[in-house]
C-alpha cells in the first residue's frame, strides 16, 4: 500500500444537528486503509427539521480515510460544502463545481485504489469510484433517469508542507447513493406559462409544470426562486414562457429567503424587473405563488415583489394567483365517467358514495351506438366516444337532446386492437386520438373536436402509440408506446405553429421514457401537474401501480395501493380526488384509505374530464 501502511485508522463521521448540539450517527467506526471502500451509504433517511453535517478531516488521516471522509461530506447539509473542500487541495477546491451535476447511484459509490504513476515513492495515491448509474440531476436541477456503470477516477497527492493527504483531483458535481440522494434533495414544480396554445376555455393562461431538485435542508426556498427566475428547463423552454423579463435574478444583497408570520414572502429583485407593470408583475407573482405552495411547513399564501431599490413592485395572494392561470387543483371536475355495461357513457358525482350512475345527456348516454371508450372535454360540455368496434370516433354535446350526428373520424384498422385509442382532451378544447392501424399509424388532433383533422408529426417516435393522455396545459403529452413485444410510458412535448394560410402544423418532440424499469406499460393516466399513475411490471414481475414524475423519478409519498387485474385507470389532475379503475372486479374507486371500493360490477373505461 506505499504511503498507506497497514494499521487501522478512525473514519470521519457524518453528524447530526438536533438543535441542541452535534451527535454522532453511531460514533467513529474502524476501517482498514488497505483493500477497497464500501458503498458511502451512511445517512438514512432522516426526520425533515434534522440537518446532518460534515467532520472535517483527521490530523494524519491516510488515502483511504480521506476518500471516505469525502463521499460522506458530498451528503451532508453544508450548504457550500464547506467541510467536503477540506479534504482538497487548494487548487482541486478552486476548480471543483459541485453544482455541476448529482450522479445517483443505486447504492453509494464503491472506491478501489488503483495503481499510480509515482506509486513507488509514495506521494500519490488514486481511487477509482464505480457503482450502477440510476440518474442525474443537472446543472438546471432537472432529473434524468440513467442506466449503466458509473467509474471516475479520485486522485490524492500527500503535501509536502504539511505532510497530509488530499484529493488533488476529481469528477465535477457530486455523486452518491439513491437512500442519500432521497435524504437529501426534495422534487419541486416550478411554474411557467404554456406558449403557442389556446388559452383555456375560461380564458386563463395555462400554467406548465416543471420538476427540479433542490438540496431540501439547504435553503429550498431560495434556491427554488433562484432557479425560477432563470427559466425554464432546456427540455420544456421551446413551448413554456415566463412573465420574468430576461435576467431578472434576486438583487445582490439577498442571502435568503423565508415567508413571515402570515406567509407572506418578499422577493427583492434586481432592476431588470424595474419597468415591468401590472398586469406582467401579477403573472410573475403567480408563478412564484405556484412554485411555493407546498415548499414550506404552512406553505406561502402571498407574494411581494419589489424593485432594486426596495419599493414594492406589486403584491398578489393565492386567490388572485387563480384568477390569472389555471392550475391543476383550481376546478374540480363535476364527475367521474365510465363506459356502463349497455355500453353506453355514464357518470358519477365526483367522490361520491357509491351510487347508482346516470347516463350522460345527449345521444352518448343512450343506445344508439355502443361505445368501448369515452373522453369528455374538461369544461364537461363536450364528450367524445369510441364506437364498440373501435372505427369510429364521434364527438357529442352533453346536452338533452343533442344528436350524435356523422363519425368525426374512422379508421380502417382490420381488428378492433388495430384501430382507435381512447381520445384525450386539452385544457384549450383540442381532442387528441391515435389510430393504430398498422398500415398507416397515426397520431391526430382536432381542433376544438370539430374539422378535419391534423396529422401530427411524431419525428422521434420508435414504436406504434397504444394510448395517449394530454396534459390540460396542451404542451406535454403521454404516450403508451409499443415495441417489439414491450411497452413504455413517454412523455413528449407539443410543439405547434401557425402558416401564413392559418394552417397549422403539430410535433412531438423531445420523447423520452419515464418508465425505463417497466417492461410492459398496460394503463396510464395523468394524476397531477406533473405527475402520472402508472399500470405495469418489470421482467419477470407482477403487475404494479405506481406513481411517476414527469421527469423520469418516483414521488415521495405512499404508492396506490394494489389491486388485481387492473385494465385502465383513471385520475384526475385535481390530486385530492380519487383514483379510479376498471379491475376484475368491474369499477372501483381508492378515495382516502388503502382499499379500493367497488362502484359497480359491469362497466369499464373510467375517465375523468381530460
Amino acid at each position: 500500500m506505499g504511503a498507506e501502511g497497514s494499521g487501522r485508522r478512525r473514519v470521519p463521521r457524518l453528524g447530526v444537528f438536533t438543535g441542541c448540539g452535534a451527535v454522532l450517527l453511531a460514533g467513529c467506526a474502524s476501517m482498514p486503509d488497505s483493500g477497497g471502500l464500501s458503498g458511502v451509504e451512511s445517512t438514512p433517511r432522516q426526520n425533515a427539521q434534522v440537518r446532518v453535517f460534515a467532520i472535517p478531516p483527521r490530523e494524519n488521516a491516510g488515502p483511504a480515510e480521506i476518500v471516505q471522509g469525502f463521499l460522506e461530506a458530498l451528503t451532508s447539509d453544508d450548504p457550500q460544502y464547506e467541510t467536503a473542500r477540506k479534504y482538497l487541495t487548494s487548487g482541486a477546491s478552486r476548480t471543483w463545481r459541485p453544482d455541476a451535476s448529482t450522479t445517483v447511484l443505486s447504492d453509494g459509490p464503491n472506491a478501489m485504489p488503483e495503481g499510480s504513476r509515482s506509486r513507488e515513492v509514495g506521494d500519490d495515491y488514486a481511487y477509482t469510484l464505480t457503482g450502477s448509474r440510476l440518474a442525474v440531476v443537472d446543472a438546471q436541477h432537472a432529473y434524468a433517469p440513467d442506466s449503466g456503470t458509473y467509474g471516475s477516477t479520485v486522485h490524492l497527492v500527500l503535501d509536502k508542507k504539511t505532510n497530509q493527504w488530499r484529493i488533488d483531483s476529481l469528477p465535477q458535481g457530486v455523486v452518491m447513493g439513491r437512500s442519500d440522494f432521497q435524504r437529501n434533495y426534495v422534487s419541486v414544480n416550478k411554474y411557467y406559462y404554456a406558449s403557442n396554445v389556446p388559452t383555456t376555455v375560461s380564458g386563463q393562461l395555462s400554467t406548465v409544470a416543471d420538476p427540479v431538485y433542490v438540496r431540501s435542508k439547504v435553503d429550498p426556498v431560495t434556491a427554488t426562486v433562484r432557479s425560477l427566475l432563470k427559466g425554464p428547463t432546456h427540455w420544456l423552454a421551446p413551448v413554456t414562457t415566463t412573465g420574468f423579463p430576461t435576467g431578472t435574478a434576486l438583487r445582490k444583497d439577498v442571502v435568503s429567503l423565508s415567508p413571515d408570520d402570515q406567509n407572506t414572502l418578499t422577493v427583492p429583485l434586481n432592476g431588470k424587473a424595474d419597468g415591468v407593470g401590472r398586469v406582467q408583475c401579477t403573472r410573475m407573482a403567480a408563478q412564484l405563488l405556484f412554485t411555493l405552495q407546498d415548499l414550506t411547513p404552512t406553505g406561502v399564501n402571498r407574494i411581494e415583489l419589489q424593485r432594486e431599490n426596495g419599493k414594492k413592485l406589486c403584491e398578489l395572494s393565492e386567490n388572485g394567483a387563480e384568477r390569472i392561470a389555471s392550475h391543476g387543483t383550481g376546478k374540480r371536475p363535476a364527475y367521474e365517467y365510465f363506459i356502463d355495461g349497455k355500453q353506453r357513457l355514464v357518470r358519477l358525482p365526483t367522490g361520491s358514495p357509491s351510487q347508482e350512475p346516470d347516463p350522460v345527456p345527449g345521444a352518448l348516454g343512450t343506445e344508439e351506438t355502443p361505445l368501448r371508450a369515452a373522453a369528455v372535454s374538461r369544461d364537461e360540455g363536450t364528450a367524445a366516444g369510441v364506437s364498440a368496434e373501435g372505427r369510429s370516433l364521434y364527438v357529442s354535446s352533453l346536452v338533452p337532446g343533442a344528436s350524435l350526428g356523422d363519425a368525426a373520424l374512422t379508421s380502417a384498422g382490420l381488428s378492433p386492437e388495430d384501430r382507435l385509442t381512447t381520445p384525450s382532451w386539452d385544457g384549450g378544447g383540442d381532442l387528441w386520438v391515435a389510430d393504430r392501424d398498422p398500415k398507416n399509424p397515426r397520431l391526430l388532433l382536432l381542433q376544438q373536436g370539430a374539422g378535419e383533422p391534423v396529422a401530427v408529426r411524431t419525428p422521434g417516435l420508435d414504436g406504434r402509440i397504444d394510448a395517449v393522455r394530454v396534459a390540460a396545459d396542451g404542451v406535454r403529452i403521454a404516450l403508451i408506446v409499443e415495441k417489439g413485444g414491450t411497452t413504455s410510458l413517454q412523455i413528449g412535448r407539443v410543439e405547434r405553429k401557425e402558416g401564413e394560410d392559418g394552417a397549422i402544423t403539430v410535433s412531438i418532440r423531445g420523447l423520452h421514457s419515464v418508465t425505463p424499469q417497466l417492461e410492459a406499460v398496460t394503463a396510464m393516466s395523468w394524476a397531477g401537474d406533473g405527475r402520472l399513475v402508472v399500470v405495469g411490471r418489470e421482467a419477470g414481475g407482477v403487475q404494479q401501480l405506481r406513481y411517476v414524475q414527469v421527469d423520469g423519478s418516483t414521488p415521495a409519498g405512499v404508492p396506490p395501493a394494489s389491486l388485481t387485474g387492473v385494465k385502465q385507470i383513471a385520475a384526475s389532475e385535481d390530486e385530492r380526488l380519487p383514483l379510479v379503475a376498471y379491475s376484475e372486479d368491474g369499477i372501483v374507486r381508492l378515495s382516502g384509505g388503502t382499499q379500493w371500493q367497488k362502484v359497480v360490477k359491469k362497466g369499464t373505461a373510467p375517465v375523468y374530464p381530460g
